[in-house]
């Protein structure tokens, strides 16, 4: 068994590196120090935000709904719960994005019904969040946002 493992682990190791051309070619070490470690990071939101779609979707609606509290000049606290949802939102969309490619990575160009189920939960994952997110989002936005809409009709 351990050889078997083994030896599936050299495959997939040869397919990645032939497909990623050494751009990272010590991407299996641990990072020397923190500093390096946040540069992965940086890499990988960056790569998400300029390959993902939806990724840049997200991020541009959390950044309207902060911007939205903050002009309503929401407490600090339902700043902090739409940032939390925006963030978790984010999170879960980086996560679908690191299934999604290392399912890619080993199964291929071949189709599996587990590749599948395992890219369908990791978005549904990331739908779930969004939808709950949304409901923060309104339930924190749009009652001042009512107010300010009812006082601007008033005043005309």
């Amino acid at each position: 068994m351990p050889e078997k493992l083994l030896q599936s682990l050299h495959s997939i190791s040869n397919r990645t590196a032939k497909r990623s051309s050494g751009r990272r070619e010590h991407s299996f070490q641990i990072a020397q120090n923190l500093w390096v470690s946040f540069q992965y990071a940086g890499a990988g939101l960056k790569y998400a935000f300029v390959t993902q779609r939806n990724f840049r979707i997200h991020a541009a609606i959390g950044s309207v709904a902060i911007s939205l509290g903050l002009m309503l000049q929401m407490l600090p606290v339902e700043l902090a719960l739409i940032g939390l949802t925006i963030g978790l939102v984010l999170t879960l969309e980086l996560l679908n994005t690191a299934i999604e490619a290392v399912v890619d990575l080993v199964v291929d160009t071949q189709y599996h019904e587990l590749a599948k189920i395992a890219k369908d939960c990791a978005a549904g994952a990331v739908l779930v969040s969004t939808l709950a997110s949304l409901g923060v989002a309104g339930c924190l936005l749009l009652p001042p946002l009512w107010k300010l809409a009812a006082l601007a009709l008033m005043a005309r």
